[in-house]
């Protein structure tokens, strides 16, 4: 166990990049900092698809200032975890990493910040930047625990010449049920909307649309998964009712993420019961404990899709402002992807 007797000036929870752009921003504000991640840097990105390419272009996720050199106009996941982590060596960034935060705990005016190895570090202000790629959104139903469902995808190669359901339409859906169709797996996809989310990437609207077209893809839409069995599941149709059974040999549980509202909870912080959102500052993003603050798609609740690189690194600058008493750098809304 470690405990620290001198308190940092800001601890950070979190290693993505909204986290390390905060302990940028710390650092070159002259703030001691801490940054606790309870994986390895970027740690969410490292569980991203092999293949993945990000929506965004590569100037809009860069931090620190650092330029973000890319193949391509969009980074790939092998690019960004080379250059996410060269930018934290570059700043020195004081990172602890495989160290899960249980609480976060005020005692006057110092925070004493617990984790789940027994470890204990204390801070005069504390930023919580865990993302929201921890806790997958659970159907509730029968089966979804078994060995061959999981809520992650990664790559295609395991599941050649098998069949695979895949539930969900979102960009994780479309981008897993290409690759896989491309890698000789019998793919279906089971939405309950009727169509795929309008959110998907733009250029992978037209493949996957003339996939399903050419029977490639089989989409089952309007429909709900209610049961998973060892090699099946039974699909709902919520129009007409009717009740079918699919062919899986693996099923891919692909319908979002939402940030760990229980450690918010467990730090003290206000959450809406209906949209998890919590209680902050929309101009200095702290909390309603202060010198609590949230930085990134932790703050967005159950609205995962607001809340991106691009714009979640702004809020660190804004923060580090606010505890240094300067003006306070003004974050830019995301605009609607198009």
């Amino acid at each position: 166990m470690t405990t620290t007797s001198q308190p940092v000036d800001v601890l950070i929870v979190g290693a993505g990049p909204c986290g390390l752009a905060a302990g940028i921003e710390a650092s070159k504000s002259g703030l001691s900092h801490l940054i606790l991640e309870k994986g390895s840097v970027t740690e969410s990105i490292r569980r991203y698809p092999k293949l993945m390419r990000f929506f965004s272009t590569a100037e809009n996720i860069e931090i620190g200032g650092i330029p973000f050199p890319v193949s391509s106009v969009k980074a790939n996941r092998n690019e960004a975890l080379q250059y996410y982590r060269k930018v934290a060596a570059y700043y020195h960034l004081k990172t602890k990493v495989f160290t899960e935060v249980q609480s976060v705990q005020k005692q006057g005016d110092i925070f004493r910040v617990l984790t789940t190895k027994g470890d204990t570090f204390y801070a005069y202000k504390v930023i919580l930047a865990t993302g929201y790629f921890d806790k997958p959104r659970w159907l509730g139903i029968p089966g979804e625990d078994g060995p061959q469902v999981s809520h992650y995808y990664d790559e295609p190669f395991k599941y050649s010449f098998t069949n695979v359901v895949i539930i969900g339409a979102s960009n994780s859906a479309v981008e897993a049920a290409l690759e896989l169709y491309r890698h000789d797996v019998d793919v279906t996809v089971v939405h309950r909307g009727d169509d795929f989310r309008s959110t998907v990437k733009y250029w992978l609207i037209p493949d996957v649309k003339n996939r399903v077209k050419e029977g490639k893809i089989k989409t089952v839409f309007g429909s709900c998964v209610t049961r998973i069995s060892q090699d099946a599941v039974r699909v709902h149709n919520l129009k007409s009712g009717e009740i079918t059974t699919i062919p899986a040999d693996f099923v891919l549980i692909l319908t979002g993420y939402t940030p760990d509202s229980d450690l918010l909870q467990r730090c003290g912080v206000e959450l809406d019961p209906e949209t998890q959102i919590p209680q902050y500052n929309r101009t200095t993003f702290e909390t309603n404990v202060p010198g609590l603050y949230v930085c990134g798609t932790v703050l967005a609740g159950i609205f995962t899709e607001k809340v991106f690189i691009e714009n979640g690194r702004e809020h660190a600058q804004a923060i580090i402002d606010h505890m240094m008493g300067r003006e306070i750098h003004k974050v830019n809304e995301l605009v609607q992807r198009i």
